[in-house]
Formats: C-alpha cells, structure tokens, sequence
C-alpha cells in the first residue's frame, strides 16, 4: 500500500482523524499494510506486542479468554471494523508489555500496521503532537474498558 493510500486509511480513522494532514504524512510513513484471512490473528492474549493497528477493510473480534475454574471460554470483548484501531497501547509508554486480549480476523481484513516505539519517538520530538495522541489514546482507552465492562455484564 502507498504511503498516501495509507495516509487516506489514517485520515479515515477515528483514531487519527483530527491530526493535520502533515503529521498524518508523517505517521504514514511508519507504517505497512498487512492482510489477514478469515480466523487469522492479528494478535494474541499473551503475545508481547508494540504495534498499533488501524482497520482498512474488514472485521476483527476483538476477544479476551477467561479462567472459569474447570473451563475456560472466548468473551467477546467488541467487533471493529474499518477506521478502528487496536493494539499494544502500552508501546507508547515505552514499557514491555503483554497483550490482554486477541484480535481475531472474522473476513479478510487489511490494516495499516503502526510501531508503537515509533509513533512515540514522534511523540517526544513533537509536544503538541504528543499531546494529541495521548489524548485520543484517553478515549480509545475509555471505549475498551466500557466493552469490557459490557462483555463482562453479558456473561
């Protein structure tokens, strides 16, 4: 995918949708296109990972497992589609860290694949551009803890 193709898909999303069309350059250019096929992952509870990702076309489950004792079952956490994004948040802390749920491809799907090491060197050199991301990191954050919290009522 071109690094404008990508930035349409980033300039289309909700999560970068307010950024200026240069930072928007700027972010596509650290980014790839990766496709996945029906029951793909694009990640897995457990893994270790430091990228964001940004839907392009397609369907992901997000999905966490749970411990019930004798059994163990797939809680839906929530379904996202084109403009969405998922991922490792905490690469932006620049910490190590284990993913707590999985993203499970539901029809061929297309992402724009982001380093999250990266977007933070970004962030560092850019304050204003820093703050920015931290804040829609905020609300993307307040969106996975509510469908979590709503998984969690309909189990």
């Amino acid at each position: 995918m071109a690094t404008d193709t990508i930035a349409a898909v980033l300039q289309h999303s909700h999560f970068f949708s307010n950024l200026g069309l240069d930072d928007i350059g700027q972010v596509a250019s650290l980014c790839r296109r990766v496709t996945y096929d029906q029951g793909d992952y694009v990640f897995r509870q457990g893994d270790h990972g430091e990228h964001l990702y940004v839907i392009a076309d397609g369907l992901v489950h997000l999905e966490r497992r749970v411990n019930l004792g004798n059994r163990q079952a797939d809680v839906l956490i929530d379904t996202l589609g084109k403009g969405r994004t998922l991922g490792c948040w905490s690469a932006l802390l620049g910490e190590p860290h284990v993913l707590m749920s999985s993203a499970c491809v539901q029809k061929p799907t297309a992402v724009v694949e982001l380093s999250g090491p990266a977007l933070r060197r970004m962030m560092a050199a850019n304050a204003a551009f820093g703050f920015n991301i931290m804040e829609r990191l905020c609300f993307l954050l307040r969106e996975r803890i509510q469908a979590a919290y709503g998984a969690m009522d309909r189990f």
